[in-house]
């Protein structure tokens, strides 16, 4: 019995049907296994809440869409192991299909395994838009090598993975000569089997079988999953950068009318008739990394001291998760819904920002400075397209005989941060006031190297970035200390953020709002009731703009998708961000945090004492903060897509 059993597998598994049933099993297993690794490799995120049983769950669910990717990538081998043509059944037709397996799947598994080292930085898998976001890096292949040398295990696991797909390839017996005897049944047999496994692949690609299914989307993910970053368990790369290729980001809704919805808010911001305008130097720090998480266990002492003289808040929240979500948020009051700003076609639109109302309407002296290379990450071209007169990179640096040029360049990235923030106050010092600059700082990002005369006294760290941060953090002491000598030092409003949190691995930061908690500081030396810890206004990086347009007296109107806090009734304020994962806009106001899908509220929770929202009351939350949610998407979405970012004549 066993015997017959045993010959019927072989046999099965040696027809051109069973042949192609095993190889496709084989992906189902090896991308089961790279969920399982990707899983492992994120417990910091997932130990909190994610039991076997939950995990069994995620895994089952992450078949559909596995489905969906292992199809797209094997649909060739379908059509070719299926294909009714009796001169392609030879040994040296299927070796060629053994290669273009290994090679096609090797691909989608690889993107998998990247996952498991990119995901802690973004809370989402990786979409199509991340290779126009690395376009511009002429360093591509350092920033590549340098960033995946501390996960070689992972390089163990693809090496693995490829021996795997190319041993358990299954060939079918090849039988070339066929009997014109046989022929017919050859062709009908493989005509009718090619037509019912194209039905079977098509299906599998759109994720259902009736008409009314929609091709499944990365937000189907949301359907599975109890939290909202789990969905990285469930979706895969592949299926993510196969979903995001030429989609168009901003689709505009109707939740309300143009009156309701300008009611309940509006991003058009008018001046009152009392305001005086005060002509104050402007300086805005957005700090690579610098969550709330490594303030608060100790490694940006000089930071949490400046807090402690300026004004700061006790929940502030970045609007996306990637360096190029900061940029547009904090300086152009742009947050970053569906992808990020600087990738899609509204970044084309007429644009304006805080230098550019100051520029332009005040007379102020402006420019922009990143260590790194010139256009690296798009920064050159949004700056200047916000209203930024100059730029500062890494070859103005280099050009500067008081530095070293690339002597103080960090062999992946920038500049180090402590010579570029110096060479930052300097430049200052040479400009015009009244002045409005920025600085993006660099070092405290992977590969989290720092100078060797301070690796003794920033050791090592878990996770590695805390000792990059703590090094930054000095070069920022060091800045403040050539500044306050400066003539323009007292007339200056300096406020310090983050462009988005870093490695979570405390229980409050790992949340949903907790991936979001970035410092926001205020400080003004000449403005002493600029002080203390607001612990009841609501603050985010794209309220930045308005609130320091607020305290200047800016009297000119002005579009930004945030809110002046300081004039604003603390119970009115609010902050909002996007999961990119599963496509949740998370809105804050008073106690709660709601998750909203586009279409409806799918959790609530009253974040102020649920800190790591465990205990949904999608039943009981305000409608109202749903309302002013929907309000904010409508307007956001119809200006990107009608070029509407700026005030143009009388509105």
């Amino acid at each position: 019995m066993n015997i017959k059993l045993k010959d019927i597998i072989e046999r099965f598994c040696g027809s051109r049907v069973g042949a192609l049933v095993c190889n496709i099993l084989l992906v189902y297993v090896l991308f089961t296994v790279t969920r399982i690794v990707f899983t492992i490799c994120n417990s910091s995120i997932y130990s909190e809440h994610l039991s076997v049983g939950y995990m069994f769950q995620l895994l089952l669910a992450g078949l559909r869409f596995d489905t969906t990717a292992i199809l797209y990538l094997n649909c060739w081998m379908i059509l070719a192991f299926l294909l009714p043509l009796h001169y392609k059944e030879n040994a040296k037709f299927y070796a060629v299909m053994r290669w273009l397996f290994v090679v096609l799947n090797f691909i989608g598994l690889s993107a998998n395994l990247c996952d498991c080292a990119y995901f802690p930085f973004t809370g989402r898998r990786t979409t199509f838009n991340v290779l126009q976001e690395f376009s511009n890096e002429g360093n591509f292949l350092t920033i590549i090598t340098n960033e995946a040398l501390p996960y070689w295990y992972l390089f163990i696991f693809a090496g693995l993975f490829a021996w795997v797909l190319w041993k358990c390839f299954r060939t079918p017996d090849c039988h070339p000569t066929l009997e014109p005897r046989h022929l017919l049944r050859y062709y009908i047999f493989q005509l009718v089997l090619l037509g019912v496994a194209s039905g079977l692949t098509v299906a599998g690609m759109r994720g259902g079988f009736t008409t009314a299914v929609r091709p499944i989307t990365i937000s189907n993910a949301n359907q599975y999953v109890d939290h909202a970053i789990d969905a990285g368990i469930v979706l895969n790369t592949p299926f993510s950068i196969m979903r995001t290729i030429g989609k168009k980001p901003f689709v505009e809704r109707r939740y309300l009318s143009d009156d309701e919805a300008q009611k309940l808010y509006s991003p058009l911001h008018q001046p009152a008739d009392s305001v005086q305008f005060r002509p104050m130097n402007v300086v805005v720090f957005i700090l690579e990394s610098f969550g709330k998480q490594a303030m608060a266990r100790g490694y940006m002492p000089f930071l949490s001291e400046l807090a402690q003289k300026g004004m700061s808040f006790e929940y502030s929240y970045s609007s996306g998760r990637k360096s190029i979500d900061g940029m547009p948020s904090v300086l152009s009051s742009i947050p970053s819904f569906v992808e990020p700003f600087f990738l899609t076609p509204a970044s084309m639109n007429d644009l304006s920002g805080i230098a550019g109302e100051l520029s332009r309407n005040k007379g102020y002296t402006s420019a922009f400075f990143h260590g790194a290379e010139n256009g690296s990450m798009g920064f050159q071209a949004f700056a200047k397209a916000t209203g930024f007169q100059k730029y500062y990179g890494r070859t103005e640096y280099n050009q500067d005989p008081r530095y070293h040029g690339d002597d103080d360049f960090d062999g992946t990235w920038a500049i180090w941060d402590e010579e570029f923030l110096q060479f930052y106050c300097d430049k200052m010092s040479e400009m015009k006031q009244p002045f409005v600059t920025s600085v993006f700082t660099a070092s405290s990002h992977p590969p989290f190297a720092m100078p060797e005369r301070y690796k003794e006294k920033f050791p090592p760290t878990e996770p590695r970035i805390f000792a990059s941060i703590k090094y930054s953090d000095n070069a920022l002491r060091l800045f403040f200390e050539k500044a306050q000598k400066q003539d323009w030092f007292k007339n200056t409003i300096f406020v310090l953020t983050a462009d988005h949190t870093s490695e979570s691995i405390d229980p409050q930061f790992t949340s949903d709002l907790g991936r979001y908690k970035v410092p926001i500081v205020i400080y003004a030396p000449s403005m002493p009731e600029l002080s203390g810890v607001d612990k009841d206004r609501l603050m985010s990086q794209a309220d930045i703009m308005p609130t320091i347009l607020g305290i200047l007296g800016y009297d000119q109107p002005y579009i930004a998708f945030g809110q002046d806090v300081l004039n604003t009734k603390k119970e009115d304020t609010w902050a909002v961000n996007y999961i990119p994962g599963n496509g949740y806009y998370q809105y804050v106001q008073g106690d709660w945090m709601l998750q909203f899908d586009g279409e409806k509220v799918v959790h609530a929770y009253r974040f102020k004492e649920d800190t790591l929202q465990v205990h949904d009351m999608k039943s009981s939350y305000p409608k109202k903060y749903e309302e002013r949610l929907k309000s904010l998407i409508q307007q956001y979405m119809y200006r990107m897509n009608h070029n509407q970012l700026i005030v143009k004549g009388k509105e």
